[in-house]
């Protein structure tokens, strides 16, 4: 029989409240306490607390508390990725931020999803669909990434943006709903 964290990670539809999916919320409950509870950690240690709660963390990871995840084990960081304060991530599907991007104070980024139809929702059903977010990206204040979203590569999004579809490399884009407003030119000046 398959259980409700093997229809989570599979993308299907599941019931949240669940006794082993309320242990594994309960863990990452404990891990965040000790996560936020001091931003006086050197590097060293900041990186090894990362790597014990999240499923995969890359070299000079910076993620500055108090931060916020449903599971931290579908999460994944590449290399060098900063996410400031007061970040929000709702891992009940896959996260996956690429080398060297940049997240702004309060973004949310939210995998999990509900049916449309108000009587699955009466039973309680959810699910995930999987953000990707590559590399070099630049996602400002306040954004909300909303399940399902591809952010390819060197693409910016603008601070209070929510992002609702695929935002495509090096494209810039904004608003509420996000759109595409410019492609970022090769050799940026500063």
């Amino acid at each position: 029989m398959i259980t409700e964290k093997q229809k989570m990670l599979a993308g299907e539809y599941y019931i949240a409240s669940d006794p082993e999916l309320q242990a594994d919320v309960q863990r990452a409950a404990q891990w965040m306490d000790r996560f936020n509870a001091s931003q006086s950690r050197t590097p060293k240690q900041t990186g090894a607390l990362l790597r014990e709660g999240l499923g995969q963390v890359g070299e000079d990871c910076i993620v500055r508390p108090p931060f916020y995840c449903d599971y931290g084990y579908n999460i994944a960081l590449g290399t060098a990725v900063f996410i400031n304060f007061n970040c929000c991530i709702l891992d009940v599907g896959s996260v996956t931020i690429g080398d060297q991007t940049l997240i702004g104070p309060g973004v949310q980024i939210l995998t999990a999803d509900h049916p449309r139809d108000p009587e699955q929702r009466r039973q309680m059903l959810e699910y995930g669909r999987p953000v990707h977010i590559g590399r070099n990206v630049w996602i400002g204040a306040g954004a909300i990434i909303l399940p399902g979203v591809t952010i390819g590569n060197d693409a910016i999004i603008g601070a209070g943006s929510v992002v609702t579809r695929d935002v495509p490399a090096r494209a810039t884009a904004m608003g509420n709903p996000a759109r595409v407003k410019t492609t970022v030119p090769t050799g940026d000046r500063p």
